[in-house]
């Protein structure tokens, strides 16, 4: 019997975790300049915090959440996102005097979905949330900090900010009606997913990837063009904030989000490298969520990115930019100097250098081989001869120099 991992997870192992571990501390290290706090939330949450706030008609609710009773019979869900998470955290604690609350969060999130390249049912974001700011300027700094951050690993020059409005309640309400009269023309043309939202969110059809209904969606009317004087105003406060710190974008008017909580400010970084998935980092306002959530209405703003996605955009880059540290290699030649060699590395690690141990083997050229390969700088290499002089033979890999120090044995 072969015991393999479950479709659509993957183990983590060597480059592959160094290579998250370093998203993860750019990220980091940026949000901190920004003047973020980290926030851990339990990758399960009660059902009820996703209903609640991905809404009825979402995908991920009626499609993708991995949701169970557990044996008191509550019904519990992993976690398919971070943001609803990170609001219940905010109400449940209590940390409305606290705003404006800037939050950074990094973990595993859960969806059913069909596995595919950048795509798994386990994955792993990271993402950042302003709850309790009201101005548009929150919104450029959230983008000011993806972009920086996108810049920390490399990719300024393969990626572009793409940037819409979704407006307020009123102006959804006017373009959700305009878009029922013009997709209810062509509903027999349109594909079943987007037949069923044309009934529940109108809205997510011009986020189909169907290719009969992007025809479609090419002709479909625009939201600019339903926006009150209030949205539009708060948008240009956000274009005209992008354009004085020097953020380019491209507006994107079929930009808008699956979950029902957005509003205002919408936008993706995106790259032509990864084929169809080709975000890799998106975000938006959602200034009703907290309200909606029994919360007292708090406005917020965040973004979060897929890390499996980036990794892909950053494996060359990343193998440049974090080589493991090059190593001490302490090798014993006989039975009588693995003891001593223990003593060693001990304290050499307690000064807080990097040493690794070569435990078996006596063939010289092959031991030195395999330093070699593990880029060491140093190998220590103490046999019954160096036990006898009570020293050890040091030998610089990088300039081919040797010495010999005292041991206490």
């Amino acid at each position: 019997m072969s015991i393999q991992p479950l479709r659509g997870t993957k183990d983590l192992i060597g480059s592959s975790s160094s290579t998250f571990r370093w998203i993860d501390q750019q990220a980091w290290g940026v949000a901190q300049k920004f003047g973020f706090q980290e926030i851990s939330t339990p990758i399960i949450e009660s059902t009820d915090v996703f209903k609640k706030t991905l809404g009825d008609s979402t995908d991920i609710v009626n499609k993708e959440m991995y949701t169970f009773d557990d044996r008191s019979g509550d019904s519990i869900t992993l976690r398919p996102e971070g943001t609803a998470g990170v609001a219940r955290a905010f109400i449940s604690n209590g940390l409305y005097r606290q705003v404006p609350a800037r939050f950074y969060y990094n973990g595993p999130m859960f969806r059913y979905e069909r596995p595919q390249k950048g795509r798994q049912r386990q994955f792993h974001q990271l993402g950042v949330e302003v709850l309790g700011v009201e101005s548009a300027a929150a919104d450029v700094e959230t983008i000011s900090l993806a972009s920086l951050f996108l810049q920390s690993l490399g990719l300024e020059d393969s990626i572009q900010l793409e940037l819409n409005t979704i407006g307020d309640l009123e102006s959804r309400q006017n373009y959700r009606q305009a878009l029922v009269d013009y997709f209810s023309k062509y509903e027999n043309e349109l594909s079943e997913d987007s037949r069923t939202r044309l009934k529940t969110n109108p809205l997510r059809i011009l986020d189909s990837k169907n290719e009969g209904d992007k025809k479609l969606i090419t002709d479909a009317p625009y939201f600019e063009n339903h926006l009150n004087d209030k949205c539009k105003d708060f948008f240009a406060q956000v274009t005209g904030g992008l354009e004085a710190i020097g953020i380019s974008y491209t507006l994107n008017p079929l930009l808008v989000r699956g979950l029902d909580y957005y509003c205002h400010t919408v936008f993706e970084f995106t790259t032509t490298a990864l084929g169809a998935q080709n975000a890799v980092l998106s975000g938006g306002r959602y200034d009703s969520l907290i309200e909606n959530m029994g919360g007292k209405s708090t406005p917020g703003i965040g973004w979060a990115a897929g890390i499996e996605r980036l990794a892909m955009l950053v494996e060359e880059k990343q193998s440049q930019e974090v080589q493991k540290e090059s190593p001490i290699c302490l090798i014993p030649l006989c039975e009588e100097a693995r003891q001593p060699c223990l003593k060693i590395a001990h304290d050499l690690r307690s000064q807080g250098l990097y040493v690794e141990m070569l435990y078996s083997g006596t063939n010289m050229g092959k031991l030195m081989k395999k330093a070699d390969k593990m880029n060491a700088s140093h190998c220590i290499l103490i046999g019954s001869d160096e036990l006898a002089a009570k020293e050890a033979s040091i030998k610089n890999l990088k300039t081919g120099d040797q010495e010999k120090r005292a041991i206490d044995r």
